[in-house]
């Protein structure tokens, strides 16, 4: 699914316009950005969380060059879900799998 098949769906599901389902959508994109970039987490109960992660700092490989390469410590962003959220996954698409067979 992509984001205008999503949009679409919310659309539809809502009867919103589409207009005003992409604006919530990408100001909600922009603040997730923006406070993980902040350092700040996001806690969504029953959906799951936006967190940073701490990548520790190595020694890397440049290939073409074949000398080693010091990166840095830094944060990647990462999401987390809820407990909830996984299990609802798992039983929906177990009924999917067994009604494949």
């Amino acid at each position: 699914m992509r984001k205008s098949d999503l949009i679409n769906q919310i659309s539809e599901k809502t009867g919103i316009p589409k207009v005003d389902v992409l604006v919530t959508l990408e100001t909600m994109f922009k603040e997730v950005k923006d406070s993980l970039s902040k350092g700040e987490n996001i806690y969504i109960r029953g959906f799951g969380s936006f967190i940073t992660k701490k990548r520790a700092a190595k020694i890397g490989r440049n290939i073409k060059r074949n000398i080693a390469v010091e990166i840095p410590e830094h944060f990647i962003p990462a999401f987390k879900p809820a407990k909830e959220f996984v299990s609802e996954v798992k039983s929906k698409r177990k009924l999917e799998d067994g009604n494949v067979s």
